[in-house]
């Protein structure tokens, strides 16, 4: 079977950018333009925007759109983020709040998209500041005549946990971690990336320099775990490595630094490394499970090493005991390919189901399907590794394919010895 490999667009960002010289009203709504064959979660993607529920929803009710709309080249679309003639004094008094907390944020929001490249000047020299929806305790343009106010992300509902928390081990730039909802509660996910330590699993020797599939399987595993907790679920981070966070680089360099959670080191042998992972998750899964967590689940993220010709798309392997296994495999599958059906219809996608023994899949107590991301060996599908953003896709679409998962404990089903 001939395998077409999955792209993730990549485009050289392109944003409206304001100068100082152009003339705003305070609190009018920032546009910009859809590129070439953008789709919707790609452009809420390049502004921050992608991760947080209450923006995405304004994004749609703004442009009167869902999330299976198609986006037009080169329309423009309004965003939920509002513009504002800096004073050059500060920002609380340039939108006129006193919250410093709040500021902060806004702050580093600003000169995070300026490192991303969608600004092209800091907010200090262009006199414009870039403030989200969810800033405001009003809204600063009126719709439709009326008056409507915008509630804050702090206190949206009382009876969600909403608030900030900050995990060292995604790295500076990502530790803050925003709690959106609490739809993933009571969840238990264990994340296990593929090798580690003094295993660095395949290589692309042929490449300069050589990538290592443990550190892009370590990375989408970081995204994919900080995705998950933003919606409330428990996120068992299984490898582990403190000194390399979420990376936004396109070559992230080779090391030996990986860790069990624990803080044990991973043995050199294949099966005394598979057995050191699995027993954590096992035990880890006994201690939840006395304290009433029924849904667990591990996902295991690799690349696979495959002939330098050989074009693939992501698949993902379930244990054939495992009916549970089996349906959460379909449903990540299910996931990409409706994806691909929204953003790429003409493309097609040729992921697939592998039915395997692999012994993480067979001995772990809660459910696993093991996902191979790509060819570490395919310059075509590089494209899925090396650039962040498609990186950041990858972990976005499996977070939406495991937040459809029934909720359920189902265990392996243990074949007869007879």
């Amino acid at each position: 079977m001939k395998y077409v490999a999955l792209i993730f667009w990549s485009f050289s960002i392109a944003s409206f950018n304001l100068c100082a010289t152009d003339t705003i009203k305070d609190g009018e709504r920032h546009q910009v333009k859809a590129l070439p064959g953008e789709g919707i979660s790609t452009l809420l993607d390049r502004f921050e925007l992608l991760q947080n529920k209450i923006l995405r929803d304004k994004f749609y009710a703004l442009n009167g759109l869902n999330q299976s709309s198609i986006l037009l080249k080169g329309k423009k679309y309004v965003l939920p983020i509002h513009l504002y003639n800096y004073n050059g004094k500060s920002i609380r008094s340039t939108i006129g709040i006193n919250n410093w907390d709040k500021a902060v944020r806004i702050k580093e929001y600003n000169e995070l998209l300026l490192q991303k490249g969608i600004r092209s000047t800091h907010y200090t020299k262009s006199k414009i500041l870039w403030v989200l929806a969810t800033e405001l305790n009003h809204l600063g343009a009126p719709e439709n005549g009326s008056d409507k106010t915008e509630i804050p992300l702090a206190v949206k509902s009382k009876k969600l946990d909403i608030r900030a928390v900050n995990d060292k081990l995604y790295g500076q730039k990502y530790a803050r971690t925003d709690i959106i909802d609490q739809s993933l509660k009571n969840k238990v996910y264990y994340i296990v990336s593929g090798h580690g330590g003094p295993d660095p699993g395949a290589i692309c020797k042929t490449c300069s320099p050589k990538l290592c599939e443990d550190e892009y399987a370590y990375d989408v595993s970081l995204r994919l775990a900080r995705n998950l907790r933003q919606h409330g679920a428990i996120v068992e981070m299984v490898i582990q490595d403190k000194s390399n966070g979420i990376r936004d680089k396109e070559i992230l360099s080779c090391d030996k630094s990986e860790r069990l959670a624990d803080g044990s080191k991973i043995p050199l042998g294949q099966l005394s490394r598979l057995k050191q992972r699995t027993n954590y998750i096992n035990k880890k899964y006994n201690e939840y499970k006395k304290k009433g967590y029924r849904d667990q689940l591990v996902l295991s993220l690799h690349i696979d090493s495959n002939s330098e010709s050989h074009k693939q798309d992501v698949f993902f392997c379930y244990y054939k005991e495992s009916q549970s296994s089996k349906k959460l495999a379909i449903q990540l599958r299910d996931k990409f390919e409706e994806k691909y059906n929204i953003h790429q219809k003409n493309r097609g996608y040729n992921g697939y189901l592998h039915q395997r023994n692999f012994y993480v899949l067979r001995k772990t107590s809660p459910p696993a399907v093991l996902i191979e991301l790509a060819n570490i060996r395919n310059k075509f599908n590089h494209k899925r590794i090396l650039q962040k953003d498609n990186r950041q896709a990858l972990a976005n679409w499996i977070y939406e394919g495991l937040a459809n998962e029934p909720s359920r404990d189902d265990q392996k089903l243990l074949a007869s010895s007879k």
